[in-house]
């Protein structure tokens, strides 16, 4: 990996909420944030996966991040987002209650607890910013199951 806490406490994440808490993804794992939008179902998916959207002519595979989480779906709101993430060199869209901001980490510690239903191998990290304590998604955990 070759990446010391140093240079993490260095890089810019994108902050969000799911319910109260807070989660955050690497900026440059992301390219773009978007406004939800209707997707049109996909027969026969996994149950997280809410459909696609097309995105500018590519079509994209949205996920739900409550249900990943094992947590109760909520109506979306004005404030829901999908953020769009690169992984493995596709686009993946990720539904989230709302984008709180950009942020680097005073500090950032490997996550080690419990992280109530969630599978502890989607969380890298828990990065604290102020008061704040954002938990780090290690995409390649979340995504690629």
């Amino acid at each position: 990996m070759g990446e010391t806490m140093e240079t993490i406490q260095q890089e810019k994440y994108i902050s969000f909420a799911i319910g109260e808490e807070l989660y955050g993804i690497k900026i440059n794992e992301i390219k773009e944030i978007i406004k939800m939008q209707d997707t049109t179902v996909i027969p026969n998916s996994k149950e997280y996966i809410k459909g696609v959207i097309n995105l500018r002519g590519i079509v994209i595979p949205v996920i739900s991040l409550r249900h990943r989480f094992d947590l109760p779906e909520e109506k979306y709101t004005k404030d829901t987002r999908i953020i769009v993430v690169s992984y493995e060199g596709e686009m993946v869209g990720i539904v989230v209650d709302r984008v709180s901001r950009v942020t680097t980490f005073d500090d950032l510690q490997p996550s080690s607890g419990d992280h109530g239903n969630i599978d502890k191998s989607f969380i890298s990290g828990i990065g604290t910013s102020g008061e704040e304590l954002v938990a780090v998604l290690n995409l390649n955990e979340l995504l690629g199951q």
